[in-house]
């Protein structure tokens, strides 16, 4: 794979339950770790929206056509505002994953979706659609699902923006500047 390509990483900011919606940023990113630029858009808490939103802010971007991987911090924004990554894929033409630090509890998720959640099912099915798989880092091992390049080609575009911390840089970025954003200074993990 061509070195310095650029991914677009995502993570939403910190919110509440009350608030309505949750600031999402997307950042630009030249692997290994330079940041060119930042995008943001909004979601609902807990909405259905994301998909839609992610899709609407990549295809407005001047950076769109080259973009050779989108990196969400996992498959939900929001709460459980859930990303059709195969939609995702489909709308934008760029490949996608969702990569997360651990294993999801599948089990206390689907029970959470039943009790908050009508088309709870529906839900749920875009949660596990995708086969979520094991990236050995040079950390902890990440998990991960995604669509639109070779399953090799996309575990080696996590683990080479995994340079120092334990999740992909544009991911870490992304994160960072939506907490900045909400609070007016990140902390945390991603």
């Amino acid at each position: 794979m061509k070195e310095q390509v650029r991914v677009l990483g995502i993570d939403d900011s910190p919110f509440s339950f009350s608030d309505g919606r949750s600031l999402v940023v997307g950042t630009v990113v030249r692997l290994p770790n330079y940041l060119e630029a930042v995008l943001r858009t909004e979601v609902q808490v807990d909405g259905d929206d994301a998909t839609d939103r992610l899709a609407e802010a990549m295809n407005r971007s001047r950076y769109r056509d080259q973009l050779r991987a989108v990196m969400l911090d996992g498959i939900a924004l929001a709460g459980f505002n859930i990303v059709d990554i195969e939609a995702l894929h489909e709308a934008t033409s760029v490949p996608v994953v969702a990569v997360t630090r651990d294993q999801p509890d599948l089990d206390s998720m689907r029970s959470a979706l039943k009790k908050h959640f009508y088309d709870c099912e529906r839900r749920y099915e875009l949660l596990t659609r995708l086969e979520l798989k094991r990236i050995p880092t040079g950390h902890k091992p990440l998990y991960a699902s995604g669509i639109g390049m070779p399953w090799d080609d996309l575990a080696l575009l996590v683990t080479q923006s995994t340079v120092r911390g334990a999740v992909p840089e544009p991911i870490r970025m992304a994160h960072l500047i939506a907490a900045a954003m909400v609070r007016g200074e990140s902390k945390g993990r991603p």
